[in-house]
């Protein structure tokens, strides 16, 4: 009797904050994963993540011993040369570019798939010159050496294009891993804060870090004009840097006693889900992933025309209404329009299901060259 075959194997190499969308994706990606006849390694570096703190049992973590990404370049390559996976996926920018180096420097020769998941020009734009610099040097001249770069929106994948003149083809548009059972499932547990019982005024939600290309100013400046002609309340989930710039815009404006900052929280879906609009008020993503998630759960979403994904996500303003960036007035006007009169939550949830995990990990392993387990195996239900 021959030995049996020894799994093919995929590995993973990512930096996360530990409250991203990308680490939202990342766990689900996972999830779908464990359940396909393939090894999959994570690759940790210490200081950058990736922040997932379950993984799977037969998803193998493996520590590279350093700080930061950058300096994990030659323990990444003597990952690749020793263990030699049949593929590495790879997500930002720095990632990237030291994996395409590492995978050099140890002749690597498996399928290396890199992800790009923002639209590159905005978001560099205010950036300082190095960095500028070398995220423009590393697509010109790196990102032709993989394989594939992965975008999750039409509008990325143009912007990606048009900077690094790549070949037709190599860039591959791809649905982000979303919307699972497990999102229904958290959305109908119970939420003890106050402003969300039954019989109180509705509640505006946003979500995401709090800096400055998600414009939770701008938000905050449109909902005081709301609630002048309303009574309603607004709930900003996240951490980040702006939060007490933020706190002090709420009191200038009057509205610090109908505003609330809760940080960073376990489960946004049960928020999203009681919520009576959710609103994205970014001046620039890749394909804002909190907007696929509150429709999923069916609640009415307000989103800024900004580059790239909202557009694609609302259908260009079918399923919600689309305002121009940094424009409060507008905005305002979009969130009391839905307020008045919401989208019906059953064709929200409908358009979110082109984001299934399954679907769209099936999308990803044929890119990296796992066509043949693709598809999600008998009695393998997602959970």
């Amino acid at each position: 009797m021959s030995p049996p075959k020894e799994q093919r194997r995929l590995a993973l190499f990512l930096a996360t904050s530990g409250h991203s969308g990308v680490d939202r994706i990342m766990k689900n990606f996972l999830g779908e994963l464990a359940k396909r006849p393939i090894a999959v390694d994570l690759l940790q570096v210490e200081g950058h993540g990736p922040h997932i703190h379950s993984v799977p049992d037969n998803v193998r973590r493996i520590a590279l011993g350093t700080h930061h990404v950058h300096s994990s370049l030659f323990r990444l390559a003597h990952y690749l040369k020793t263990v030699r996976p049949d593929a590495l996926l790879c997500d930002k920018d720095r990632v990237n570019r030291t994996a395409i180096l590492a995978a050099a420097v140890a002749g690597y020769t498996g399928r290396l798939v890199v992800r790009v998941g923002t639209t590159v020009s905005r978001n560099l734009q205010g950036r300082g010159f190095l960095h500028r610099t070398m995220q423009y040097w590393s697509i010109r001249h790196l990102y032709p050496r993989a394989h594939a770069v992965v975008v999750p929106s039409r509008g990325a994948a143009e912007d990606l294009s048009a900077l690094g003149s790549l070949p037709h083809g190599f860039i591959h548009v791809l649905p982000s891993p979303v919307v699972s059972e497990k999102i229904h499932d958290l959305a109908r547990e119970p939420l003890k804060h106050p402003w969300f019982q039954p019989g109180g005024p509705p509640v505006i939600l946003g979500a995401g870090e709090l800096c400055e290309r998600k414009d939770f100013a701008t938000l905050l400046r449109a909902f005081a004009k709301v609630h002048k002609d309303r009574p309603c309340r607004l709930v900003i989930l996240g951490r980040g840097k702006k939060r007490v710039a933020l706190e002090k815009l709420a009191h200038e404006l009057g509205v610090a006693a109908h505003v609330d900052f809760p940080g960073f929280v376990e489960n946004p879906y049960t928020y999203m889900a009681k919520a009576s609009v959710f609103v994205l008020s970014s001046t620039v993503e890749g394909l804002p992933v909190v907007l696929m998630e509150a429709m999923a759960v069916g609640t009415p979403v307000v989103a800024t025309d900004c580059p790239s994904g909202p557009r694609e996500i609302l259908e260009d303003g079918a399923l919600g209404p689309l305002v121009p960036v940094k424009s409060p007035d507008e905005l305002a006007a979009a969130i009391t329009r839905v307020l008045t009169s919401p989208l019906n939550r059953k064709a929200l949830m409908a358009a979110a299901s082109r984001y299934d995990v399954r679907k769209a990990t099936g999308a990803y392993l044929k890119v990296l060259g796992f066509s043949d387990v693709a598809a999600l195996p008998k009695g393998k239900a997602a959970p």
